[in-house]
């Protein structure tokens, strides 16, 4: 069974606002104006550079296996 990144989620109450994962981004997806939308229809499958670039792991991917929504491991 595939598994496929379904989207990209920015936690609110984990993002420090320092908008380190605009300028990394290799296609604009996330939006430089505040909340620091994010347009996942520019977003490449398989990159994970705002993810690894972002300190405080506000952003993580959310998969998807034969049709059901893979749950996010959450940081402890």
């Amino acid at each position: 069974m595939q598994l496929t990144r379904e989207m990209l989620i920015r936690h609110p109450n984990r993002c420090t606002h320092n908008a380190v994962c605009i300028p990394v981004c290799p296609t604009g997806a996330w939006q430089a104006t505040k909340p620091f939308g994010f347009e996942s229809t520019k977003c490449l499958e398989g990159c994970t550079i705002c993810i690894q670039a972002c300190p405080s792991g506000a952003i993580y991917a959310v998969y998807r296996k034969a049709g059901t929504v893979v749950e996010p491991r959450k940081a402890s």
